[in-house]
């Protein structure tokens, strides 16, 4: 297996390595900012590639998107700090195969990476576990109205819920009351995680129901 390591942290890069020693690895490429990430993916063409969501000078998944441009076939595994369905989603939708957390065991890692090698995804279990989750949550988007989809469009595009109020001519009370009854539906207590799940749907088929 030929391997790109692909973060901004010295420390994490040796982690892997030191990980990984077990396996077959015939190559090892790293690379700490998203122009050696592309330089690196096309001198190495890697089976695997270990991608961190946060790098110098740019973020890790427009450096999915761009060697997933280069190379459609690449088979890449996200390792973030992040346990946070938001990512996951976001590194899924862009084509990783692997999303895993910097804080899950680390034989996880190991797995993902035999995962991607055969082509199968994989995410971490307590990742999973809130993927699971924001699924049921999914089931409770059906019983909101027009206007409660209007407002979590909104709240997905980073509007306070006193702007809300303000672009929709309505009082404050009235978008907070409308969005104690969204929680209600799907399930949420606060109103971070209703912007979590707009961001989570943005530009998907729930949420465009509701433009």
């Amino acid at each position: 297996m030929k391997l790109l390591i692909v973060d901004d942290h010295k420390v994490v890069r040796d982690g892997i390595r030191r990980l990984i020693e077990g396996l077959a690895v015939s190559a090892i490429a790293e690379a700490e900012s998203p122009s050696d990430a592309l330089r690196e993916f096309r001198g190495l063409r890697p089976d695997v590639t270990i991608l961190d969501i946060n790098l110098k000078n740019g973020s890790g998944l427009d450096v999915l998107r761009r060697l997933r441009a280069d190379d459609p076939k690449a088979r890449i595994v996200v390792f973030s700090m992040y346990s946070d369905v938001v990512y996951a989603v976001s590194a899924r939708r862009e084509g990783a195969l692997g999303y895993v957390s910097k804080s899950a065991p680390s034989d996880e890692l190991l797995v993902a990476l035999e995962k991607a090698l055969a082509g199968e995804t994989y995410v971490d279990s307590e990742t999973s576990a809130l993927m699971k989750d924001h699924t049921s949550r999914e089931t409770g988007v059906s019983d909101l109205t027009r206007r409660e989809l209007q407002i979590l469009h909104m709240l997905g595009d980073g509007r306070s819920l006193s702007e809300i109020a303000d672009g929709l001519g309505v009082a404050y009370k009235t978008v907070a009351n409308t969005s104690t009854r969204m929680k209600e539906k799907l399930g949420v207590e606060r109103t971070s995680d209703l912007v979590r799940f707009a961001l989570e749907t943005k530009g998907g088929r729930m949420l465009g129901s509701g433009e």
